[in-house]
């Protein structure tokens, strides 16, 4: 019989330090030859992300050392940051951005010598930026999206596609960038070359659409000497999110379009249209947060590899002639948006409810899939992990709603009978994001002392189709609380959870959420509110980047024409309903949220007597990286939790709540 110990108590293996080593996943896989590379987090490394290398005989190693960090800031979130060729002499070439300056380089990790830049540097506002390169080397150019400011503002600034030499001769003359195509789409990708060589094609979009709202796919003719000619909109729309397109090799265009409502993939038939291949009430795409994601991928004898689910996702092999789709065996539950494909080996990143994410490689001749890269690693008894249910609740209006639940689980504890355990909403960010059903060590930091957490996929949330993500057009504020709310009492009433000792917490948008919650119901005894958006006023009048600075017109409406309901909603104009206490965590570099919507808000709240913590943390932006960082982040949000729900810790250090 396991010793009883209340909730919130129970002693665990799993500290802050652990789950803060295993943050972040591999992202970005491509292949090199016959050599599978991909970049990964770096926490102990100031949050740097590594370029990695699997070999052709199994071993892997870093490409670069430390401080070398390779991502892209284009759009602030990035995109690919590098692409890789194989070369008869002198080894693999690597064309990486350097997240420091920015600036696109080229290297020979076989060869003598460092990095070499290719770009110049600029002083003029963020500078050039370069992101989703594709390696012409019979040209001796890369092509990607060059993000150049104009300005100081953040957001005077042109999006073009530009051809870079390689032989260095831009490093130091901007004229020697040539330019694809105009500035005349806000946003743009990377140009897919199709395999004659004849026609470039790529994404774009303009302010106020989001990628998940409506894009382009541009077409353009590529003449002998590099330049393109007739550029025309070939597919998409207002209403049409088209998040990617890929060339087949028998030179047909492949995109996943929204036009049925859900993301699913299309061939440009030139005689029939938009041909549907595989027609489901699934997902094969998602939201274009950063340049060049892929969710699918063809290979050379036709077939087509593609993610695809509704909630959680797998990995298929399509047949375009027949619709024929056949999933791979395997536990995992979620594939992250990067696939590459060699010969007849695909190439992602997965995860399941026990596993992080890793990256496995399938060959499609055997049927066989393996962890090549990034293997998850058991640091503490699996017995420690949570169990999740994924769950579908109803919300206001008989709506569903889309949560995973994790109970506390402890192998040497369990609560008394007659306690019920307090739980933690999470609310994502996004808000057009995704909780997938994944095993982070941050849910279990806290299930395996505990205290149980609701994952909650609210209205607006991508997995279930464009009608579900809708739900939250012009009811940001308004629909994500309501149904944070409705599953935390929903598992108040059904006795899993003590409704007293209920909180909630958040990063981004989900810090929006949070506060939002926290200043508009009685729900929830404390909530942590991380890197948020409080002020919508603010945030819509240039206090964001350019990505996301119209973003609003969707999310509440136009400022211009509704700027009560800007008002009202923002936690920054509520503080007097606010009674609970909360901590607030904000990284100083953040371009996105940036710090003074947290100190306009401290500033609103100053006299009220409602006791709070304020961490902000040097060197870190939106979304922390360093270990460190993540570690006092951590323990403060235990320290939150014990205070508020009568809990005894030692543990960890007692976070000061001043009034």
């Amino acid at each position: 019989m396991l010793p009883i110990g209340a909730h919130g108590t129970w002693p665990s293996p799993i500290d802050a330090a652990l789950a803060a080593s295993h943050d972040g996943r591999p992202e970005y896989v491509g292949t090199v030859g016959d050599e599978v590379w991909w970049t990964e987090p770096r926490p102990a490394e100031a949050g740097r992300r590594a370029l990695v290398r699997r070999r052709a005989d199994g071993s892997t190693e870093s490409v670069l050392p430390a401080p070398w960090n390779v991502r892209s800031r284009v759009i602030e979130y990035g995109g690919v940051p590098w692409a890789g060729t194989a070369r008869t002499e002198g080894g693999p070439l690597v064309v990486f951005v350097h997240f420091a300056d920015q600036r696109l380089y080229a290297y020979a990790p076989d060869g003598p010598g460092d990095p070499v830049p290719l770009t110049p540097a600029t002083a003029t506002g963020g500078g050039l930026r370069w992101a989703d390169p594709q390696l012409h080397p019979d040209r001796g150019e890369v092509w990607c999206v060059l993000e150049e400011f104009t300005g100081e503002g953040p957001t005077e600034l042109r999006r073009v596609i530009a051809a870079v030499p390689l032989d260095g001769s831009a490093a130091d003359d901007r004229a020697a960038v040539r330019e694809l195509t105009d500035d005349s789409s806000r946003f743009v990708t990377g140009p897919k070359l199709s395999p004659d060589g004849r026609q470039a094609a790529w994404i774009a979009w303009d302010h106020p659409r989001m990628p998940w709202d409506g894009t382009e796919v541009m077409l353009a003719d590529v003449a002998d000497d590099g330049t393109f000619h007739h550029p025309r909109s070939f597919a998409g729309g207002p209403e049409e999110s088209v998040p990617q397109i890929e060339w087949a090799a028998d030179g047909q265009l492949l995109l996943a379009s929204d036009h049925s409502g859900w993301w699913n993939l299309y061939r440009a038939d030139p005689d029939r249209g938009m041909v549907a291949l595989c027609p489901r009430e699934q997902e094969f795409a998602g939201p274009l947060w950063k340049i060049g994601l892929s969710w699918f991928r063809p290979l050379d004898n036709g077939l087509i590899a593609t993610i695809h689910g509704k909630g959680t996702t797998t990995l298929g092999i399509l047949d375009p002639q027949t619709g024929e789709l056949v999933d791979v065996a395997g536990p995992w539950t979620a594939w992250a948006e990067t696939l590459a494909v060699h010969g007849s080996r695909v190439v992602g990143v997965a995860a399941s409810p026990y596993s992080g994410f890793e990256v496995v490689e399938l060959d499609t001749a055997t049927g066989r899939t393996r962890v090549i890269g990034a293997p998850h690693q058991d640091a503490v008894d699996p017995a420690y992990y949570p169990r999740p249910e994924d769950r579908t609740f109803t919300g206001p209006d008989g709506r569903e709603i889309h949560a995973h639940i994790y109970p506390p689980r402890n192998p040497a504890r369990t609560g008394p009978e007659d306690e019920r355990p307090p739980y933690v909403v999470w609310a994502h960010g996004g808000p057009t994001g995704h909780a997938a059903l994944v095993l982070d060590l941050e849910i279990a930091y806290f299930t395996s002392r505990g205290i149980g957490v609701a994952e909650v996929n609210y209205g607006g949330s991508t997995g279930y189709g464009r009608a579900y993500r809708n739900r939250l057009r012009e009811q940001w504020g308004v629909v994500d609380v309501e149904d944070c709310a409705a599953v935390a009492a929903a598992l108040a009433d059904e006795g899993t959870v003590d409704r007293r000792r209920l909180a909630i917490r958040g990063g981004s948008a989900g810090g929006w959420t949070t506060a939002a919650s926290l200043t508009g119901t009685d729900v929830y005894a404390c909530g942590t509110i991380i890197y948020p958006i409080l002020d919508l006023t603010g945030w819509g009048t240039d206090e964001t980047h350019d990505f996301e600075s119209r973003y609003l017109e969707s999310l509440v409406g136009p400022l211009a024409e509704v700027p009560e309901r800007y008002r009202e909603r923002s936690p920054v104009g509520r503080v007097d309903r606010l009674a609970t206490p909360f901590l607030l965590l904000q990284g100083l570099d953040d371009p996105i949220c940036p710090p003074v919507q947290c100190e306009r808000f401290l500033a609103a709240l100053d006299g009220r007597g409602i006791p709070h913590a304020y961490l902000a943390f040097e060197g870190e932006g939106h979304g922390f990286r360093r270990a460190d960082t993540m570690v006092r982040a951590l323990e403060a949000e235990l320290s939150l939790y014990a205070q508020t729900f009568g809990i005894d810790r030692t543990d960890v250090p007692r976070l000061e709540l001043k009034k």
